[in-house]
């Protein structure tokens, strides 16, 4: 199947979702290529049922390179956050939901043993191995609401090195018979490793900006 031209329904959506933006946070609206690329994106992902940057470039025939969508989806100064957002408002709307609650969890994600290369990637315990697998952390803001239950923003959790690598020193040395005052001090944590608790009150402070008032909120964590 080809793709010239974004579906109908979807530059509907564009348009719905810029004019939302830019009343939720003025000059957030995305520029007319950006607009273009996430329309021609999303028709693809309908189209092919993937996200694939080679199938998009087939499925338009050539007019999208793969080059070209990459480096806007990795360089363009899109809000991804607020898109995001605002498009749970969209939705919110169009179905009359006024009512939900805002909860977090967590949700590891196994990915190969040797990558190094993915984002906050670290080493964790698998749990249908019972070995060890680089992986992910994500933690997640719900709205669950009667009808549906959707993710409305995310961050990806990665426990800080230094902290980890000071906690198996000490646990060896304990172990060993070291008393506590000759074992190293525990480093203060690096603010570019926040903690759960600390992400999921970030999420929560940029939500409370877009959804509406009378949507409860709550800092459940759910396993």
């Amino acid at each position: 199947m080809l793709m010239n031209a974004p579906a109908t329904f979807i530059q509907s959506y564009i348009d719905d979702l810029n004019d939302a933006l830019n009343q939720l946070k003025p000059g957030a609206a995305l520029t007319r290529i950006q607009a273009a690329w996430l329309g021609a994106c999303l028709t693809c992902i309908l189209l092919m049922n993937s996200v694939c940057w080679a199938k998009f470039e087939r499925a338009s025939l050539g007019d999208c390179k793969v080059a070209a969508l990459s480096w806007v989806f990795r360089k363009a100064s899109i809000p991804w956050d607020w898109l995001l957002r605002v498009s749970v408002v969209l939705i919110l709307k169009r179905y009359g939901i006024t009512e939900g609650v805002l909860a977090f969890d967590e949700s590891d994600r196994a990915r190969s043993k040797s990558t190094k290369r993915i984002y906050k990637v670290y080493k964790q315990k698998h749990k249908g191995s019972g070995g060890y697998v680089n992986g992910q952390t994500i933690v997640l803001l719900l709205l669950v609401t009667s009808s549906i239950t959707v993710p409305v923003g995310f961050f990806f959790y990665m426990p800080d090195p230094a902290l980890k690598q000071w906690d198996k020193e000490d646990k060896r040395l304990k172990k060993s018979g070291i008393a506590k005052k000759d074992r190293p001090i525990k480093p203060e944590r690096d603010s570019a490793y926040p903690t759960k608790t600390e992400i999921a009150l970030g999420l929560l402070k940029l939500d409370v900006q877009v959804f509406p008032s009378h949507c409860h909120q709550t800092l459940t964590f759910t396993q």
